[in-house]
């Protein structure tokens, strides 16, 4: 479930090359992080968010995750009242240096993006032997 309402007017995104316009409200998807001695997972929640409509940039140092969410459409029948916001999801992170950008994986499952970024070989710690003089 979202927290945090980010923007609510107009949204514009990429797609196909051509630029669209999107009226929609636009979530900041709750991410978690994890940290191995290789790889940092990002696991960020997006509900209703298939594969196919899922942006992943990666420009300079800045990644964007951005996934589109359809409404649903109940056949026959008009939304009268709704408890659950629907929207799309927008996150923005910042990588440092240490992050293999060539290795970068994304899946989803079940409405989570997972991210899975390698470090750089330069950023892995090593042990340093001393040598006899």
């Amino acid at each position: 479930m979202p927290t945090e309402l980010m923007e609510t007017n107009k949204v514009e995104a990429v797609q196909n090359g051509t630029e669209q316009t999107r009226t929609n409200k636009v979530f900041i998807p709750r991410t978690d992080i994890y940290e191995s001695k290789d790889h940092l997972l990002l696991m960020a929640d997006m509900p209703g968010v298939k594969q196919d409509a899922v942006d992943i940039t990666l420009e300079h140092n800045i990644l964007t995750i951005y996934g589109r969410v359809e409404p649903p459409k109940v056949e026959e029948f008009g939304l009268t009242y709704a408890e659950y916001g629907i929207g799309d999801y927008r996150r923005v992170f910042t990588l440092s240096n240490e992050i293999d950008r060539d290795g970068i994986q994304a899946s989803v499952k079940n409405g989570v993006l997972k991210l899975v970024l390698p470090k750089s070989k330069n950023a892995i710690p090593r042990k340093i032997t001393v040598q006899t003089a």
